[in-house]
Protein backbone atom coordinates (compact mmCIF):
# COMPACT_ATOMS: atom_id res chain seq x y z
CA UNK A 1 0.00 0.00 0.00
CA UNK A 2 1.98 3.21 -0.50
CA UNK A 3 1.49 6.35 1.58
CA UNK A 4 -1.01 8.08 -0.26
CA UNK A 5 -3.74 5.67 0.62
CA UNK A 6 -2.71 5.39 3.79
CA UNK A 7 -4.55 6.75 6.85
CA UNK A 8 -2.12 8.27 9.05
CA UNK A 9 -3.35 8.77 13.16
CA UNK A 10 -1.92 10.06 16.31
CA UNK A 11 -2.51 8.09 19.25
CA UNK A 12 -4.53 9.93 21.95
CA UNK A 13 -2.25 8.45 24.97
CA UNK A 14 0.71 10.87 25.26
CA UNK A 15 4.06 9.69 25.94
CA UNK A 16 5.49 9.66 29.23
CA UNK A 17 8.58 10.44 30.02
CA UNK A 18 10.02 8.97 33.52
CA UNK A 19 12.91 11.50 34.99
CA UNK A 20 14.80 8.54 36.82
CA UNK A 21 18.66 7.98 35.84
CA UNK A 22 18.24 4.18 35.07
CA UNK A 23 22.24 4.34 34.98
CA UNK A 24 25.10 6.53 36.37
CA UNK A 25 26.81 8.26 33.29
CA UNK A 26 30.58 8.05 33.05
CA UNK A 27 32.77 9.86 30.87
CA UNK A 28 35.91 8.93 29.05
CA UNK A 29 38.57 10.90 27.07
CA UNK A 30 40.47 8.15 24.77
CA UNK A 31 43.77 8.71 22.26
CA UNK A 32 42.48 9.35 18.49
CA UNK A 33 44.45 5.70 18.12
CA UNK A 34 43.01 4.13 21.21
CA UNK A 35 41.67 0.57 20.24
CA UNK A 36 41.57 -1.17 23.16
CA UNK A 37 40.36 1.09 26.39
CA UNK A 38 36.20 1.25 25.02
CA UNK A 39 36.29 -3.10 24.59
CA UNK A 40 37.47 -2.79 28.13
CA UNK A 41 35.38 -1.24 29.77
CA UNK A 42 31.97 -2.56 27.85
CA UNK A 43 33.81 -6.13 29.35
CA UNK A 44 34.16 -4.68 32.86
CA UNK A 45 31.10 -2.28 33.74
CA UNK A 46 27.83 -3.98 34.36
CA UNK A 47 25.70 -3.05 31.22
CA UNK A 48 22.51 -2.54 32.92
CA UNK A 49 24.00 0.19 35.39
CA UNK A 50 26.74 1.95 33.94
CA UNK A 51 26.10 4.49 30.68
CA UNK A 52 29.75 5.40 29.09
CA UNK A 53 30.20 8.67 26.70
CA UNK A 54 33.40 8.83 25.23
CA UNK A 55 35.48 11.45 23.25
CA UNK A 56 38.44 11.46 21.96
CA UNK A 57 41.74 13.56 21.77
CA UNK A 58 44.35 13.87 18.59
CA UNK A 59 47.15 12.26 19.43
CA UNK A 60 50.34 10.84 16.58
CA UNK A 61 52.46 8.09 16.97
CA UNK A 62 55.78 7.38 17.47
CA UNK A 63 54.40 6.80 21.76
CA UNK A 64 57.31 8.95 23.37
CA UNK A 65 57.14 11.76 25.58
CA UNK A 66 57.11 14.58 23.15
CA UNK A 67 53.87 13.51 21.86
CA UNK A 68 52.02 12.37 24.75
CA UNK A 69 53.07 16.08 25.48
CA UNK A 70 51.21 17.41 23.15
CA UNK A 71 47.69 16.71 23.88
CA UNK A 72 48.21 18.94 27.33
CA UNK A 73 46.69 21.39 25.44
CA UNK A 74 43.77 19.72 23.64
CA UNK A 75 42.35 18.20 26.69
CA UNK A 76 39.84 20.82 27.64
CA UNK A 77 38.66 20.80 23.98
CA UNK A 78 38.18 17.34 23.97
CA UNK A 79 36.50 17.17 27.77
CA UNK A 80 33.87 19.94 26.03
CA UNK A 81 32.56 17.01 23.09
CA UNK A 82 31.37 14.93 26.46
CA UNK A 83 27.75 15.36 26.36
CA UNK A 84 27.15 18.51 28.71
CA UNK A 85 24.03 17.96 29.13
CA UNK A 86 24.44 14.72 31.37
CA UNK A 87 25.58 14.38 34.67
CA UNK A 88 28.90 12.07 34.82
CA UNK A 89 30.01 10.68 37.86
CA UNK A 90 33.40 11.03 37.18
CA UNK A 91 35.88 11.32 33.28
CA UNK A 92 38.65 9.21 32.64
CA UNK A 93 41.70 10.18 30.85
CA UNK A 94 42.47 6.72 29.22
CA UNK A 95 46.49 7.41 28.73
CA UNK A 96 48.82 6.43 31.71
CA UNK A 97 52.39 7.50 30.04
CA UNK A 98 50.53 10.83 28.97
CA UNK A 99 49.36 10.70 32.63
CA UNK A 100 52.54 10.95 33.88
CA UNK A 101 54.49 12.86 31.77
CA UNK A 102 51.49 15.73 32.13
CA UNK A 103 50.76 14.89 35.39
CA UNK A 104 47.41 14.50 37.23
CA UNK A 105 46.51 17.64 38.27
CA UNK A 106 47.28 18.98 35.03
CA UNK A 107 45.37 16.45 33.76
CA UNK A 108 42.75 17.07 36.04
CA UNK A 109 43.05 20.83 35.83
CA UNK A 110 42.22 20.36 32.29
CA UNK A 111 39.36 18.59 32.13
CA UNK A 112 37.62 20.60 34.95
CA UNK A 113 37.86 23.71 32.63
CA UNK A 114 35.04 22.29 31.29
CA UNK A 115 33.56 20.08 34.12
CA UNK A 116 34.46 22.17 37.13
CA UNK A 117 32.59 19.69 39.60
CA UNK A 118 33.53 15.90 37.80
CA UNK A 119 36.50 14.06 39.34
CA UNK A 120 38.59 13.39 36.90
CA UNK A 121 40.22 9.21 36.73
CA UNK A 122 43.57 8.90 35.79
CA UNK A 123 45.29 5.41 34.91
CA UNK A 124 48.82 6.28 37.10
CA UNK A 125 46.84 7.24 40.40
CA UNK A 126 44.46 4.91 39.86
CA UNK A 127 47.17 2.12 40.23
CA UNK A 128 48.51 3.64 42.98
CA UNK A 129 45.27 3.53 44.52
CA UNK A 130 45.04 0.04 43.57
CA UNK A 131 48.33 -0.93 44.99
CA UNK A 132 47.20 0.75 48.21
CA UNK A 133 43.83 -0.91 48.25
CA UNK A 134 46.28 -4.31 47.68
CA UNK A 135 48.24 -3.34 50.83
CA UNK A 136 51.58 -3.95 47.95
CA UNK A 137 54.39 -2.07 48.34
CA UNK A 138 56.87 -3.92 45.87
CA UNK A 139 56.16 -3.99 42.30
CA UNK A 140 57.16 -5.43 39.16
CA UNK A 141 55.87 -3.73 36.04
CA UNK A 142 55.16 -4.44 32.48
CA UNK A 143 55.51 -1.63 29.84
CA UNK A 144 54.93 -2.15 25.70
CA UNK A 145 56.99 0.95 25.75
CA UNK A 146 60.16 1.77 25.08
CA UNK A 147 62.97 2.35 27.83
CA UNK A 148 62.85 6.31 27.23
CA UNK A 149 59.17 6.06 27.81
CA UNK A 150 58.24 3.93 30.29
CA UNK A 151 61.31 5.79 32.96
CA UNK A 152 58.92 8.57 34.32
CA UNK A 153 56.78 6.12 35.25
CA UNK A 154 59.34 4.40 37.34
CA UNK A 155 59.77 7.81 38.69
CA UNK A 156 56.53 8.63 39.33
CA UNK A 157 55.54 5.24 41.06
CA UNK A 158 59.02 5.77 43.58
CA UNK A 159 57.56 9.48 44.40
CA UNK A 160 54.79 7.79 45.25
CA UNK A 161 56.41 5.07 47.73
CA UNK A 162 56.33 1.98 45.64
CA UNK A 163 59.28 0.07 45.50
CA UNK A 164 60.09 -1.23 41.84
CA UNK A 165 61.83 -4.87 41.61
CA UNK A 166 61.74 -5.64 38.15
CA UNK A 167 60.66 -3.09 34.94
CA UNK A 168 60.28 -4.77 31.65
CA UNK A 169 59.59 -2.80 28.40
CA UNK A 170 58.90 -4.64 25.38
CA UNK A 171 60.06 -1.83 23.05
CA UNK A 172 57.49 -0.91 20.84
CA UNK A 173 56.51 2.84 19.70
CA UNK A 174 53.42 2.77 18.23
CA UNK A 175 50.13 2.52 20.17
CA UNK A 176 48.31 0.87 17.61
CA UNK A 177 50.68 -2.44 17.30
CA UNK A 178 50.56 -2.46 21.11
CA UNK A 179 47.17 -2.85 20.77
CA UNK A 180 48.07 -6.28 18.46
CA UNK A 181 49.92 -8.01 20.90
CA UNK A 182 48.42 -11.20 21.65
CA UNK A 183 47.34 -12.21 24.13
CA UNK A 184 49.40 -15.50 25.06
CA UNK A 185 52.86 -12.93 24.34
CA UNK A 186 51.50 -10.69 27.14
CA UNK A 187 51.03 -13.55 29.31
CA UNK A 188 54.54 -15.24 28.75
CA UNK A 189 56.01 -11.11 28.71
CA UNK A 190 54.09 -10.88 32.64
CA UNK A 191 55.46 -14.09 34.00
CA UNK A 192 59.31 -12.71 33.04
CA UNK A 193 58.09 -9.26 33.96
CA UNK A 194 57.37 -11.01 37.47
CA UNK A 195 59.56 -10.84 40.57
CA UNK A 196 59.85 -13.21 43.11
CA UNK A 197 60.20 -10.12 45.89
CA UNK A 198 57.65 -8.03 44.07
CA UNK A 199 53.99 -8.03 46.23
CA UNK A 200 51.70 -7.47 42.70
CA UNK A 201 52.47 -6.94 38.97
CA UNK A 202 51.11 -3.64 37.16
CA UNK A 203 50.82 -3.84 33.51
CA UNK A 204 50.45 -0.33 32.46
CA UNK A 205 49.32 1.23 29.14
CA UNK A 206 45.64 1.59 28.52
CA UNK A 207 45.75 0.39 24.65
CA UNK A 208 47.72 -2.85 25.89
CA UNK A 209 45.12 -5.83 25.65
CA UNK A 210 45.45 -6.93 28.98
CA UNK A 211 42.68 -7.50 31.10
CA UNK A 212 41.08 -10.28 29.64
CA UNK A 213 44.35 -12.54 30.79
CA UNK A 214 44.44 -10.89 34.25
CA UNK A 215 42.89 -14.07 36.30
CA UNK A 216 45.09 -16.78 34.30
CA UNK A 217 48.65 -14.38 34.80
CA UNK A 218 47.10 -13.75 38.68
CA UNK A 219 46.87 -17.79 39.12
CA UNK A 220 49.98 -18.39 37.64
CA UNK A 221 52.23 -15.70 39.15
CA UNK A 222 50.08 -16.03 42.89
CA UNK A 223 50.01 -12.78 43.53
CA UNK A 224 47.77 -9.66 42.37
CA UNK A 225 47.77 -8.28 38.86
CA UNK A 226 47.05 -4.14 38.02
CA UNK A 227 46.38 -3.00 34.77
CA UNK A 228 45.67 0.74 33.21
CA UNK A 229 42.27 -0.11 32.14
CA UNK A 230 41.40 -2.76 35.30
CA UNK A 231 42.32 -0.03 37.46
CA UNK A 232 41.13 3.20 36.21
CA UNK A 233 37.40 1.50 35.57
CA UNK A 234 37.67 0.44 39.41
CA UNK A 235 37.80 3.83 40.61
CA UNK A 236 35.30 5.13 38.22
CA UNK A 237 32.58 2.27 39.21
CA UNK A 238 33.58 3.81 42.99
CA UNK A 239 32.99 7.37 41.77
CA UNK A 240 29.80 5.91 40.83
CA UNK A 241 29.12 4.36 43.96
CA UNK A 242 28.32 1.48 41.94
CA UNK A 243 29.06 -2.28 43.92
CA UNK A 244 30.26 -4.35 41.02
CA UNK A 245 32.59 -7.48 41.06
CA UNK A 246 33.39 -8.60 37.44
CA UNK A 247 34.43 -11.97 37.24
CA UNK A 248 37.63 -12.74 35.68
CA UNK A 249 38.88 -9.17 36.23
CA UNK A 250 41.15 -9.56 38.98
CA UNK A 251 40.72 -9.15 42.35
CA UNK A 252 41.28 -5.51 42.74
CA UNK A 253 37.65 -5.61 42.31
CA UNK A 254 37.35 -7.20 45.96
CA UNK A 255 38.77 -3.86 47.44
CA UNK A 256 37.92 -0.60 48.15
CA UNK A 257 39.93 2.64 47.59
CA UNK A 258 41.14 4.96 50.89
CA UNK A 259 40.58 7.63 48.99
CA UNK A 260 39.09 9.13 45.65
CA UNK A 261 40.85 12.27 44.92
Amino acid sequence: MTLSKTIITRSTNHTRFVAVDAWKRLGLITLSTDLTTERDYRNIFPADDVGLYTSRVPFENPTNTDNLKLMAPRLTSAAALLPDDQLLAAICYSCTAASVVIGDDAIKSAVQNHFPNTPVVTPSLSAVRAFSALNARKISVLTPYTIGTSEPMATYFRQHGLDICQFQCLGIEDDREMARVSEESIIEAAILADHPSSEALFIFCTVFPAVNVIDEIEQRLGKPVVTSNQATAWMMLQHANIKHIPQNFGQLFSYTAATLD
